[in-house]
């Protein structure tokens, strides 16, 4: 089997996070580092198929993975194994983000945003009140299962589950359902005279972002071992839009890297008191002013700018530097 470069590219990656571990000689702060990218990157790459490729805006995705975290660590509390307390944490989510789906049939933009936006903010306050089920400002205890109690195995888990969201994500965005996201994101309007049935996939949209978040507020519990009220709030929603937006729209490898850098950043910054969120929102203003197609369109620069010369070349017209030749205008 033959593997061009981008698969080639990706399996290197994959080797590198898999050897990560011994890299840092097994450090828990290092690979707590890299299991933050791991969570903020699923998150990211749910948000960016509801707001990147769906054109719907939330900003309110900390109430997801609030709700996957209380869903594991109350399902193992309960006496759940992993393989149900998991899938269980995406499909509650789920079921969160139908309330969403059902005013998203009706709003767009900014009046979508602020909806999501209530929901957000309400999540954590319902989880604050209702003592009796979340222990209110305690927080409960996340139990791992026995096969997952050395970090390493954990690690290992965690990756596993974030190729395999990044896998089925970008088969979702390549496939009908993702090309009918795509037209509604473009205009609901000709995508209903089109044949899509607007409504529904604007729902479907919701249920599988949410789902994913849920999984990775899930993973997140279970890595920490810990979930309360305090864990997320709506700085984590917004944070989540500043990482698809410097990373890039409508892109799972930008979601990615958004959440990379955006993970970094503090471990170089919280030295600095306030520094870390002005250094975040100087990257996004920067971001939008100077490459508003985020920071996976260098990557696509330099694929798209060698292929364009070897065009350009074999037609005999040499490629322009710093200006527009007569082939650019096509």
């Amino acid at each position: 089997m033959k593997l061009d470069g981008k698969k080639l590219g990706t399996l290197l990656i994959i080797a590198v996070c898999a050897a990560y571990p011994y890299l840092t000689g097994q450090s828990g702060y290092y690979m707590t580092l890299f299991v933050t990218t791991c969570v903020f990157a699923m998150a990211a790459m749910a948000l960016n198929l509801l707001t990147g490729y769906g054109g719907q805006i939330s900003v309110g995705h900390a109430g997801f993975l609030m709700a996957g975290g209380y869903t594991v660590g109350l399902l193992g509390k309960a006496g759940f194994p992993l393989w149900i307390a998991l899938p269980a944490a995406g499909v509650v989510a789920a079921l969160f983000s139908l309330i969403i789906g059902l005013a998203a049939v009706r709003l767009t933009g900014h009046f979508l945003a602020v909806t999501t936006l209530g929901f957000g903010l309400s999540v954590p306050l319902i989880a604050l009140k209702w003592e009796s089920l979340t222990n209110g400002y305690s927080g409960i205890a996340v139990l791992r299962p026995d096969m997952l109690s050395s970090d390493l195995n954990m690690f290992y888990f965690v990756l596993l589950v974030t190729i395999l969201t990044a896998w089925i994500l970008s088969n979702i965005v390549k496939s009908g359902m993702g090309r009918a996201f795509v037209a509604i994101r473009e205009s609901e309007v000709a995508a209903q005279a089109s044949g899509i049935p607007v409504a529904f996939y604007k729902t479907v949209m919701f249920a599988i972002s949410a789902f994913f978040t849920g999984i990775a507020g899930g993973i997140n519990a279970l890595w920490i071992g810990f979930i309360s009220p305090s864990d997320y709030s709506i700085v984590h929603s917004l944070f989540l839009l500043a990482i698809i937006v410097v990373g890039g729209l409508a892109s799972i490898p930008g979601a990615i890297i958004g959440a990379v850098i955006y993970s970094v950043i503090p471990h170089f910054t919280d030295s600095f008191i306030g520094i870390t969120n002005m250094v975040i929102g100087v990257a996004v203003i920067l971001i939008i002013f100077y490459r508003s197609e985020g920071l996976v369109s260098i990557f696509r620069g330099v694929r798209l700018g060698g292929a364009k010369t070897a065009r350009l070349e074999a037609e005999g017209t040499p490629p322009k530097l710093g200006g527009v030749g007569k082939h650019d205008q096509v």
